[in-house]
């Protein structure tokens, strides 16, 4: 039986795959797309960080409920 730092390093794994896949087919896409990151302000981005910490969340519960 899996531990659960098992399963949260096998979580952090993947999310480095999925992170990955971007800069690796499309590094110019990529690069534009964090360049006009870096020119949003901190609440736009406290707000994108939140969305996506809900949507992580939600889609836990869903397949794991």
């Amino acid at each position: 039986m899996n531990s659960a730092f098992d399963l949260l390093i096998g979580a952090f794994a993947l999310m480095l795959v999925i992170e990955g896949l971007l800069p690796f087919f499309s590094p110019r896409l990529w690069r534009a797309l964090f360049e006009r990151a870096t020119r949003l302000s901190d609440s736009q981005l406290r707000f994108i960080g939140l969305s996506s910490m809900l949507a992580g969340l939600a889609t836990l519960y869903v397949f794991w409920n």
